[in-house]
């Protein structure tokens, strides 16, 4: 009996080490299980940010391929990604769509008046239900969204110019050539 008893600590622990090990196996941190992919974003009614008497839908997200990218003013890492969000645009002309994320409306179009503004549109997500609704864990998190409105990619952090490169521009030009 008293050798069981040594030998259950034994176990436990050796259990922690092969969890902690497969755990830290992860090839990045930022590819993140969606239930969302392959679906459609989910159905909204909500405001858009630079005029508030416009409601937009998921049905605004179809005809083209396009990036929802979700942000707020609050978010320092949303800052260090608008720059290369208004690179993209300007040298791709590839429709991003902002999702503005539990953050205040005014503040928004100063942060933008201030940093540029490389979005077709921003979905005022004032409550977070958009966000909640495509399993989004904070911000910046970008979507790519085919021309059916199906959400096909999910990347989870900043957006930098490698991973747009690497990742983004192969998946997006499939897509094109798709559709």
């Amino acid at each position: 009996m008293a050798k069981q008893s040594v030998l259950i600590p034994v176990f436990v622990f050796a259990g922690i080490i092969v969890l902690l090990w497969f755990g830290f196996q992860l090839s990045d941190p930022h590819l993140l299980p969606s239930q969302k992919l392959n679906d459609p974003v989910p159905d909204f009614e909500l405001p858009n940010l630079m005029q508030a008497d416009q409601t937009l839908t998921a049905v605004d997200l179809t005809g083209e391929v396009s990036l929802l990218n979700v942000w707020a003013t609050w978010c320092p890492s949303c800052i260090a990604e608008h720059g290369e969000l208004t690179r993209i645009f300007e040298t791709t002309g590839l429709r991003i769509i902002g999702v503005n994320y539990n953050d205040d409306s005014k503040a928004a179009r100063a942060w933008l008046k201030r940093w540029g503004d490389p979005y077709a549109f921003h979905i005022v997500d004032e409550s977070g239900t958009l966000a909640i609704d495509l399993g989004v864990y904070g911000a910046p998190e970008t979507f790519v969204v085919d021309a059916d409105g199906v959400i096909r990619y999910r990347h989870v952090g900043v957006v930098t110019q490698k991973v747009f490169e690497e990742t983004l521009t192969p998946l997006i030009q499939n897509l094109k050539d798709a559709s």
